[in-house]
This record gives C-alpha cells, structure tokens and sequence, in this order.
C-alpha cells in the first residue's frame, strides 16, 4: 500500500506543475491591463516603470513564471494589486469560507443523491424511480445561479425566512445564526451534484442487484438489510469516486453561487479579482483550486483500494 501511495503523489506532482503552468499562462494572455487598477489615466512612463518593477511585470514570462512558482511553492503569492493585501491571506480567510459550505453542500447532495440513488435502484421501472429519477434530472439541468436568485426571491423577499447574502460573521451572532446563512447557497450549490450522484447510484445498485452474488446472498437466507450493506459496498468504491469529483468542483466552481449570495469565498475573490484584473489573486487563487482538486483525486485515488480489494493497487 506504501508503494501505491508513492506512485500516485509522483503521478500528482507533474499534473500540479502542469496545472501551474496553465494556470499562469492563461492568465497572462488574457486581455486588459492589470495596472490600470492603480495607476492614473495620466500617470508618466517613469510611474508606470516603478509600479511594473514592484510588480515584477517587467521581467521576461519565463522568469516572471519560475520567480512566482518559486515563491508559490513556499506560500507567497505576492501582493493583491487591487488592494495592496497579501494574497495569501486573502486566499486563506476565502478558502475557510468556501471549504465549509463546499462541505455542507456535500454533505446535503450525498444526503439527498444517496438517499434517491438507492431508492431508485432497488425499485427501477417503478413510480418511485420515476421521481427520483426527475428530480435528479432537474438538479443536474437548473443553473447553480438561477437557482439561488429564486431560492432568494422566495426564502428571503418573498417569506423572510432566511437571509439572503452574507455569511454571518459577527462575532455576536449564535452558531444557529451562521449557519442559517449557509442553507440557501448549499442547496443552489448542492442541487447539481445530488443530481449527478442520484443518478450514478442508481445505475450502481439496480447493476450490483442482477449479479449472481446477490442471488447466492438471498439463497442463504441473508436478510435484505445484510444484503443491503453488500450491495452499498460493492457501489461505494465508484461512488467514492463521483462525490470526490464533485467536492472539487464544489469548490472551484462556487464563483456564480458565491457572487449571487455575497458569500466571502474564493468565489468571490475570483470574481472581483477578474473585475479589477487583479493577476496575482487571479493566479494565486486559480493555482490553489486547482491543487485542491489534484488532491481530491488523489485522496480518491488512495481510498478507494481501501473501499474495494479487487482495485490493483499498482
């Protein structure tokens, strides 16, 4: 299993290089000019020369590249242009945010995916399956944003139940408070991928029930809630996988979500630094996304032989 685990971290150290380099190369030829942030319509050439040179904006790519993943790689993503703050602080106190409701969304769609999922697989063709079916269906095909623009409208102009954008950080406010601001943007976040595990479920359960096993487990005399845990183990190496993927994506792909709520997450960060043209928090953000879904994969990738034996661990 050691050997395993060496082989898949030097399998992700070339993708996370890899994904660096793309990272700062799309960013680099994208249009606009990062200084007009802070620099005067009139500034002089000379203004312009210092302001680039505190940047490190005049240097070659090439050595703009490895001076910024050489300061990356030890924590430093240099200073926000827009703000003057370190990136790496604004990154930290962002992730924090975008980590939690990445996770209670994740909770909410294994919750609701799984529930379905299995409802469905043991009761395919009936009317059952037919709903769990059409509401996994709708999740994967309602946009994440119109969502919550209509989660809003009616939870919080239409009924005031739940607040509409923020994310509770005062101080004074009870756990019960916070997490109130968390229920509209997970469900908008969470409708996708219960969407998409209800349905990969469901195609892993009604499969595992027509196997010979299942029919020597009931030929024994096993229970249907024993054969109920062989067949969740038997699904949940592929599972595993699905809801591994859709943590990531939870997670890099909360911008629209995020930006509709006010939430203070990387979303967010993401998107005001597009409008300001902010490089150093486009790329430092971006890189550390980017990574945190490397590293999903590969947590996927170690777990699942733990989940599943006949997996080569190879």
């Amino acid at each position: 299993m050691t050997r395993y685990i060496i082989k898949r971290l030097m399998y992700a150290i070339p993708v996370a290089l890899a994904v660096s380099l793309i990272c700062f190369s799309l960013i680099q030829i994208a249009p606009g000019d990062p200084l007009a942030v802070v620099l005067p319509a009139d500034a002089s050439q000379e203004i312009i020369d210092q302001t680039k040179a505190r940047y490190g904006l005049d240097k070659p790519l090439v050595t703009q590249y490895f001076l910024w993943l050489g300061k990356a790689v030890q924590g430093d993503f240099g200073i926000s242009i827009a703000t003057g703050r370190s990136v790496s602080v604004e990154i930290l106190t962002a992730i924090q945010y975008s980590l939690v409701l990445a996770l209670f969304a994740t909770l909410m769609a294994l919750i609701v995916g799984l529930t379905c999922g299995l409802v469905a697989g043991y009761n395919v063709g009936t009317a059952m399956d037919k709903v769990a079916s059409a509401v996994a269906i709708s999740g994967v095909s309602v946009p994440s944003y119109w969502l919550g623009v209509v989660l809003v409208v009616v939870f919080s102009v239409n009924l005031d139940w739940l607040p509409a954008m923020g994310a509770g950080i005062n101080d004074e406010a009870g756990i019960l408070e916070k997490m109130s601001f968390m229920i509209l943007p997970s469900i908008a976040l969470a409708a996708m991928p219960a969407g998409i595990v209800t349905r990969s479920v469901r195609a892993l359960v009604a499969d595992v029930l027509t196997r010979e096993f299942v029919t020597a487990l009931r030929a024994k005399g096993l229970s249907e809630v024993q054969i109920f845990f062989h067949v969740t183990r038997n699904a949940a190496p592929t599972a595993l996988t699905v809801i591994g993927v859709q943590l990531g994506y939870l997670m890099a792909g909360s911008i629209l979500v995020e930006t509709v709520f006010s939430w203070p997450g990387t979303g967010l960060l993401l998107n005001n630094a597009i409008l300001t043209r902010d490089i150093p928090v486009l790329q430092g953000t971006t890189l550390v996304l980017a990574l945190v879904f490397v590293l999903l994969n590969l947590l996927v990738d170690i777990t699942q032989p733990l989940l599943d034996p006949r997996i080569k661990r190879t």
